[in-house]
């Protein structure tokens, strides 16, 4: 038996048998244990329990977070298979893959707005899209799988949505007010954060900001090496440091209501790269590199205005608008001092100075209606709407070598001569329009979701001296191009407690602006890059199917998917030689088709349901395993991660409570061979965490948590896909064991 479907069935032999019974036994309302019993909204446009919607998703709640010292979106997600998380190192955490896809292909959003576009190019640039501050967020919402027919493009392997808090997550009924003191720390980057949350309510009028700052270092690992060099495996040294607010007033109720909403931070990390120094061979001499310090810093803020207004026309019950600004920048600045080694005596010592910075402007308006029809036999919930953004994009890198021999300053720090951008400055639009239909037949125990979006996207580039210095003759090309995306489900209640669903999907990604007008020439090394105009969309097709069981004693949720994808633009290959300038010459193009099949299951168990004595304890568990291969070198899919459970134990009592996590993830045995040596197989590993927290008065709650109790030397999936097997592969294993307390008091 294979292990997805062995685990399913392990998932199944927990759950299963003893919900059929529960249903039978008492037919009470589930409480808020069962998983299945949370709203989602970024799945369907309506907010609707998990266990009604024809795919698989997720809901995290604040207390989730809280009860767990979530610090970051690592934390966020450890114990959600099939999901995880890019980046780390001096550049920090990028963004989420999900099953197997990640970058720009995952949508990742905040109440509604996407973030900003992750771009990289070369060892010293690059821009990732973690932008928001755990300590801000009420709810996240994960959708796995293509997405595109709501979301529309940046949906094809799924959508972390973010919720933002509002008043009323505080102040419930009536007048009143709201303010709470948290503050935690984690050893595993010796990272402390300090928050404040104020929230007011006066009639109709409430406001909430909430005050975040957070101090921290690198990420620790098992790495015993605190040496100079490539061989070095323990962390390279870091401070970290960031602040967040968000503000937010809302003026109305439930039904009709105005909200603004102001949502800023900014990161700032400084890193000695001790790994890069020492000597290395560069273009056949040997170069010592004595210095290479880098301050980086990230920021973002969005303002939006939005509204709800409830109808009850003939064409619209309810209307959804907003409005809203959004800019990001990312500044990366990294100093170097080198000298050559001639006879074995350094020689020409100079310093580098390199500055990347990616500047992205975002305007964007979004109006959703919904309708409500009841006729025939048949519900209709009708949700249809219109999205426009606009936004300009400018990237750039500069910097200068100074010869401190002589003093002599030059622009030119091989292979580039600065200041150079890799695309032009560039202006993009978006226009979409979408509609569903969730039809309810036979008293809404069978729905039927059929939807479609269209999109017309549009790329602008605006050549300038930089570029054109460059990339002489090099003409940027303008891309205007528009995509359908289809999308049908159906969920079935077999009985109170059963349901069934199956759901076909489109995605698709537009092309991006870097990769169709990516642009530089470097006649001394003997290439040029060309743009490409008819680089056409990323696309899938998908089917996933599923059986879910919920009742008194807890849920059980199976589901398996096959993804087929085509024409993945692969950056910057190469394409030949010019035979007037002799030049290489590389060019973005589409070449990809990639299968994803996977299954993913979870379960919970609620033990009091059996015997009182067991009250307030709960099994949970989640599971995920999955294949991916790449059809044109017909070699696995790298980008996929192993199987992985996780296997849970919790009690919540009337003024605490704990829980008990065990994670264990498969080897990663299928690896697409390295061109460079002997791609690094993970091995597989088992972890064990820990959580306590308790509230001995209504004024206080007190968290701790131990994570990776045994010690355990283990690499994530994510951390080192890519990487090859060698002596400084430690470097990016995962922390030992590491212990985190958290404090929070509560005045209303």
């Amino acid at each position: 038996m294979s292990s997805s479907r062995l685990s399913l069935a392990v998932a199944c032999a927990i759950a299963c048998p003893a919900l059929v019974h529960a249903e039978a036994a008492d037919s009470a309302a589930a409480d808020t244990y069962d998983q299945l019993e949370r709203i989602i909204v970024s799945a369907t446009f309506s907010a609707q329990a998990v266990k009604d919607v024809a795919a698989e998703t997720t809901v995290l709640l604040r207390e989730d977070m809280d009860k767990r010292l979530n610090q970051d979106i690592r934390d966020l997600v450890r114990y959600e298979p099939g999901v995880g998380v890019t980046g780390g190192g001096r550049f920090g955490l990028s963004g989420f893959a999900i099953r197997g896809l990640d970058g720009n292909r995952v949508r990742i959003e905040t109440d509604g707005v996407s973030a900003p576009d992750a771009f990289a190019i070369g060892s010293f640039s690059s821009a990732g899209r973690d932008f928001v501050d755990l300590d801000t967020l009420k709810r996240v919402e994960i959708v796995r799988g293509a997405a595109s027919a709501l979301q529309g493009s940046d949906a094809l392997g799924g959508v972390v949505s973010f919720v933002t808090k509002d008043p009323i997550d505080y102040i419930k009924d009536g007048d009143g007010s709201y303010l709470g003191i948290k503050a935690m720390y984690d050893s595993a980057d010796r990272q402390s954060a300090e928050s404040v949350t104020g929230a007011l309510q006066r009639g109709q009028h409430g406001f909430v900001a909430v005050l975040t700052h957070r101090d921290g270092h690198a990420l620790n690992n098992k790495g015993e090496r605190d040496s100079y060099g490539g061989t070095r495996t323990r962390p390279n040294p870091q401070e970290t440091d960031a602040n967040s607010l968000l503000a937010k007033y809302v003026f109305g109720d439930a039904e009709n209501f105005s909200r603004v909403t102001l949502d800023a931070a900014r990161n700032n990390s400084d890193t000695n790269a001790l790994d890069q120094l020492g000597l290395r061979a560069v273009g056949g001499a040997q170069t010592l590199t004595s210095r290479l310090d880098a301050d980086d810093r990230k920021e973002r803020a969005r303002l939006s205005f939005d509204q709800l207004y409830t109808l009850k026309a003939a064409a619209v019950d309810t209307l959804e608008w907003k409005i809203y600004a959004q800019n990001s920048d990312t500044r990366q600045d990294t100093y170097e001092d080198r000298a050559s080694i001639v006879g074995g005596n350094a020689v020409n010592p100079i310093s580098r100075y390199r500055r990347f910075e990616y500047e992205q402007r975002e305007n964007g308006v979004e109006a959703l209606a919904k309708k409500r029809i009841e006729g025939g036999g048949a519900t209709h919930d009708f949700a249809y709407g219109l999205e426009y953004a606009g936004g300009r994009i400018r990237e750039q890198r500069d910097g200068f070598q100074r010869n401190l021999t002589t003093g002599a300053v030059s622009n030119v720090v091989s292979p580039d001569v600065f200041p150079v951008r890799d695309f032009p400055l560039t202006d993009t639009r978006r226009i979409a329009v979408f509609a569903q239909d969730d039809i309810g037949l036979l008293d809404g125990r069978l729905h039927l979701v059929p939807a479609v979006r269209y999109d017309s996207f549009k790329v602008d580039p605006r050549s300038d001296a930089v570029f054109a210095a460059d990339n002489p003759g090099v003409t940027p090309v303008e891309l205007d191009s528009d995509r359908f995306s289809p999308k049908f489900a159906a969920i079935w209640t077999l009985a109170d407690s059963w349901r069934v669903y199956g759901q076909l999907t489109t995605g698709f990604r537009a092309p991006p602006y870097s990769d169709i007008n990516v642009g530089f020439t470097n006649v001394q090394f003997g290439y040029t890059a060309l743009p490409n105009p008819d680089l056409k969309p990323e696309t899938s097709r998908g089917a996933e199917f599923g059986v879910r069981v919920d009742g008194d004693a807890g849920f059980a949720s199976v589901a398996v998917y096959k993804n087929r994808y085509k024409d993945f633009i692969e950056s910057l290959i190469n394409i030949g030689t010019d035979p007037a300038s002799g030049l290489l010459l590389f060019q973005s193009q589409n070449i990809g088709r990639v299968d994803i099949r996977g299954a993913e299951a979870s379960a919970g168990l609620r033990l009091g349901h059996f015997t009182p004595a067991l009250d307030g304890f709960e099994i949970r568990t989640a599971l995920s395993s999955a294949k991916g291969d790449d059809r044109v070198r017909d070699v696995p899919l790298n980008s996929v991660e192993p199987a992985k459970a996780v296997l849970g134990l919790s009690y919540e009592g009337q003024n605490w409570g704990a829980e008990i996590v065990g994670t264990f993830v498969k080897e990663k045995s299928r690896l697409a061979p390295s061109g460079t040596g002997t791609a690094f197989a993970a091995p597989g590993y088992g972890i064990v965490d820990a959580y306590v927290h308790m509230t001995p008065t209504p004024m206080l709650t007190v968290y701790a948590g131990l994570t990776n109790i045994g010690d355990k030397h283990y690499w994530e999936w994510n951390s080192v896909r890519g990487l090859n097997q060698g002596p400084s592969i430690d470097r990016y294993s995962s922390p030992g064991r590491a212990a985190s307390a958290g404090i929070q008091l509560r005045f209303d």
